[in-house]
């Protein structure tokens, strides 16, 4: 554990951040699972993580303690689920009050020699903000305790060959759960999905009617994620939820659309309407259309005449 300056945590062991929360050392090096209310909290005073390894952290009340997660706040007065990827800055605020719940953390080397090891980059969620957590039911809530108690067996169990096993495929086991209940998230908020797809769409062409294109050239997921304050891949789960599609195909739309447009209309080479378009290179322009399209721009533009 490293000390930035008087607030700021650089935390690269799992042993560092039970020191660093008054704990006893983990039992196993790669993995430590604690219960909140547990934690001796080091001071009164904010504090920031930047921690080198996963977390997965169950909430059921946490109603003074505040996580910032860049500008973003958000108050766990609520039964939430939420996810870190290494390297992630976490600032903590707030009196003494402890939540409810648990705090599951493991190393990457841990399941570096399994399946999840490559898969884990699959769940988008470790890089979603703090403030898009799972919103729980009580059906879920009570699910996942189920498997964090699972865990806590296995993780107080003596260690065996086969310890390692059981606890990779229940944190396996814990992410489907979670990426069924964020799906269900999408869903069951579909009113706020689809004014997040409209304002999506307005922004879409307010890019290609205005002069974005010469500022910041061809639009980006990050552009659109940062207008709308959401994380890249919680916008593109959430698109794709609602659609079927991610932010990039839905760009990528608008660019054929916009190119379909200009093949029709007007004159210009496919070389001028790549550049329009915000592409550097019109090669990578004829590639993406013939893609989507099947067919050459030049064969698009001969079709109608």
């Amino acid at each position: 554990m490293t000390r930035k300056n008087n607030n700021l945590f650089k935390i690269d062991s799992i042993s560092g951040l039970y020191k660093l929360s008054g704990l006893p050392g983990p039992k196993h090096p790669y993995i430590g699972l604690i219960n909140f209310e547990d934690i001796t909290a080091p001071s009164q005073d904010p504090i920031s993580l930047v921690m080198n390894f996963y977390s997965i952290s169950l909430k059921k009340r946490c109603v003074e303690n505040k996580l910032k997660y860049g500008r973003n706040y958000y108050d766990f007065d609520e039964g939430v689920l939420g996810f870190m990827e290494p390297g992630q800055l976490i600032s903590i605020e707030g009196d003494n009050q402890k939540p409810e719940g648990w705090w599951l953390v493991f190393h990457p080397d841990l399941i570096r020699p399994y399946p999840l090891g490559k898969n884990i980059k699959n769940y988008g969620f470790f890089s979603y903000a703090v403030n898009e957590a799972i919103h729980l039911s009580e059906t879920e809530e009570a699910m996942l305790e189920t498997v964090f108690k699972n865990i806590e067996k296995e993780y107080n169990h003596s260690i065996d060959p086969y310890s390692q096993d059981v606890m990779v495929s229940q944190i396996e086991l814990l992410l489907n759960y979670s990426n069924r209940f964020y799906n269900r998230q999408f869903i069951t908020r579909k009113t706020a999905s689809n004014d997040i797809l409209i304002k999506m769409e307005i922004l879409l062409e307010e890019y290609f009617q205005g002069d974005k294109i010469l500022e910041h050239g061809l639009p980006t997921v990050l552009y659109f994620a940062g207008k709308l304050n959401l994380s890249p891949n919680y916008l593109s789960d959430m698109l794709r939820a609602v659609t079927g599609q991610s932010t990039q195909q839905h760009i990528h739309n608008k660019l054929i659309e916009k190119a379909k447009e200009a093949l029709v209309n007007t004159n210009l080479s496919v070389s001028e309407i790549a550049y329009q378009l915000g592409f550097e290179h019109p090669q990578s322009f004829s590639k993406l259309f013939k893609t989507k399209m099947n067919v050459s721009p030049l064969e698009y533009r001969a079709s109608f005449n």
